[in-house]
């Protein structure tokens, strides 16, 4: 049988993770970039405070390299650890 102090602290760690889970960079993707360009981008590393994201064209990487530091503001308003940006071509799928 649990007691009241388990189910809290259980409870608590849940949430804990969530908050984590939201902190992930491919969630926080998800919540800075443009709908439209969500197909063709893929979270491909975050190191050193280096957010890689492969692209699935030049065209894109053009466009996404023009908003850079747009997407640089607001990924810094939900996580501190991200830098900079840098954008690779490659298969999105």
């Amino acid at each position: 049988m649990e007691t009241i102090k388990d189910i809290v602290t259980d409870v608590i760690e849940g949430l804990k993770d969530k908050k984590r889970a939201q902190d992930e960079p491919e969630v926080l993707l998800k919540r800075v970039l443009p709908k439209k360009e969500l197909g063709h981008v893929k979270f491909r590393y975050l190191r050193k405070g280096v957010l890689g994201i492969t692209v699935d064209s030049s065209t894109r990487i053009y466009q996404l390299n023009l908003q850079k530091s747009e997407l640089l503001a607001k990924l810094g308003k939900k996580s501190k650890g991200i830098k900079d940006i840098r954008f690779y071509i490659g298969e999105t799928q």
